[in-house]
């Protein structure tokens, strides 16, 4: 079952600099081609701890859309 909250990334704000994919107990979140990073929805939890170690602050945890689900 997934969680009700995912965490969502502004690319255009985030500087590939990683610190998330490190902090992230779940190995979600990937820097895409060098440019920015990504979450894989299907495996996010949530937590916000992502979000929290974001220099940039360019994620944020929302309520789970229906077609993160998929």
């Amino acid at each position: 079952m997934l969680s009700k909250k995912v965490a969502r990334f502004e690319q255009s704000v985030c500087a590939a600099c990683g610190a998330c994919v490190k902090e992230c107990p779940r190995s979600a979140v990937a820097i895409f081609k060098g440019c920015y990073a990504a979450v894989a929805a299907e495996q996010c939890v949530g937590c916000g701890k992502c979000a929290k170690i974001c220099p940039t602050g360019c994620i944020v945890i929302e309520e789970r859309r229906n077609e993160d689900e998929n």
